[in-house]
């Protein structure tokens, strides 16, 4: 089978496309999956530079095939599987080794995908939006609350601006241009700071009259960390999620007292995923969520498998919105939607 695999940390030439692997067996409790589409994450990124090198959630022993996350049609049994069957539609999140045309996934982390939804869909859709479904739901967030979301018209902005305002909480969102900003305010942001032009502390300063947000989800990290921090109200907390702009090595914890004694947590998505039931609990609503709203997330922006590399460049310029995912047998889903050239 093809797999984009890195046998060393670096750049997007470290991605390369292996033609002969053999198919791998499901063994007790996993389930082979054929892909049809696997998700392009900033999770893909850091592996491949070695940031989770180090990383005991994140293991990342080289060599390694990259994705944690697709969709497809279940394609062979392990052992002590049940309750699935041959050709069911499935999705997944936080499984390594999607980028491939076939992937070992245990059993407990498959979604059904419902008829209604594209695995298109399923695969652009299952990252981003548990991530969101994670992140609104476990720090604190409540009716007329304020957060501050970066990246507001990303992957992930754009589900977290939905589930806030769902939530009835008051959005403040960044974008990196006008057509971002749009996004943003289309999704329910009631104020968008184009962040290249305005100081996004004093607008979220000015837009909470003061007070400042309860809660700020950042994705970006070094250029916004500190800045973050002062937009939050006394014992506020900052959610970095992500490091679009590089990793923050290094903070003088009194940053942290002299913002008004806030919080600053940097979580991994695993710990919010780590029983078969709250993996199910929030796999599921994800599914719900799109097969109620046809128009949940933007349409994703599709490459081939071979142009892995491409599309991770593409994302890491952080000049896309949305979420971009890799084609991998699209004649599972049906006629194949249009492909990046």
């Amino acid at each position: 089978m093809r797999a984009v695999r890195i046998d060393r940390f670096g750049g997007p030439d470290a991605l390369r496309l292996v033609q002969d692997l053999p198919v791998p067996e499901p063994g007790p409790g996993e389930v082979r999956v054929r892909m049809a589409y696997a998700g392009v994450n900033y999770t893909d990124i850091y592996r491949r530079e070695g940031d989770y090198a180090a990383s005991a959630t994140y293991e990342s022993r080289l060599p390694l095939t990259l994705g944690i996350e697709g969709a497809g049609r279940v394609d062979a049994l392990g052992p002590d599987v049940s309750g699935i069957e041959p050709g069911a539609r499935v999705a997944f999140t936080r499984t390594l080794g999607a980028w491939a045309d076939h992937a070992i996934v245990p059993a407990h982390r498959l979604a059904r995908v419902p008829d209604s939804v594209s695995l298109a869909r399923a695969a652009a859709g299952m990252t981003n939006a548990m991530t969101a479904h994670y992140l609104t739901t476990e720090f604190g967030l409540r009716a007329n609350d304020w957060c501050l979301v970066h990246a507001g018209a990303g992957g992930v902005g754009q589900w977290l601006i939905r589930r806030a305002r769902v939530l009835g909480v008051n959005v403040i969102a960044t974008a990196g241009s006008e057509a971002k900003a749009r996004i943003a305010r289309d999704l329910g942001a009631r104020e968008v700071v184009l962040y290249r032009e305005a100081d996004f502390v004093a607008q979220a300063r000015r837009a909470t009259e003061g007070r400042g947000v309860d809660v700020v989800f950042d994705s970006v990290g070094r250029d916004t960390l500190a800045g973050s921090l002062r937009s939050l109200r006394r014992r506020g907390t900052c959610v970095l999620y992500g490091h679009a702009s590089g990793r923050v090595d290094a903070l003088d914890t009194m940053a942290l007292a002299e913002a008004g004694s806030v919080f600053l947590t940097r979580p991994h998505m695993a710990d919010y995923i780590a029983t078969t039931q709250e993996y199910a609990w929030r796999a599921g609503d994800v599914m719900d969520w799109l097969a109620a709203d046809a128009d949940a997330g933007t349409a994703p922006r599709i490459w081939p498998l071979e142009q892995a590399s491409l599309a991770q460049t593409e994302q890491a310029s952080r000049a896309t919105t949305g979420k971009a995912i890799l084609a991998i047998a699209p004649h599972l889903d049906g006629p194949a939607p249009e492909i990046a050239a």
